[in-house]
């Protein structure tokens, strides 16, 4: 079953190579969507795909490149039709 889910993750997660880490782990696991910076200091994606993949990527995300610190993650159900996953400007 397809799902879509919206992240926002705050802490260590800009210059930390968090986004490019996250577009390789998404083609691995074969969801698509987005991730970008906010100005704020912290990080946001969207994912889709199958439900067990997604949340295999939301599992990574808890903890995210070995520079990064995720101190605290909102998750929520998202909207859109995705393919592939893109680095997004920030905004």
């Amino acid at each position: 079953m397809r799902t879509t889910k919206h992240l926002r993750l705050s802490g260590r997660v800009q210059g930390v190579f968090f986004r490019e880490s996250m577009c390789r782990e998404a083609a691995r696991l074969g969801v698509s969507g987005w991730v970008r910076n906010r100005r704020d200091g912290s990080l946001e994606a969207m994912l889709q795909g199958e439900a067990a993949q997604v949340e295999a990527l939301i599992t990574w995300a808890k903890r995210g490149p070995a520079a990064a610190r995720v101190e605290n993650m909102e998750v929520s159900v998202g909207d859109g039709d995705f393919s592939g996953f893109e680095r997004l400007p920030n905004a």
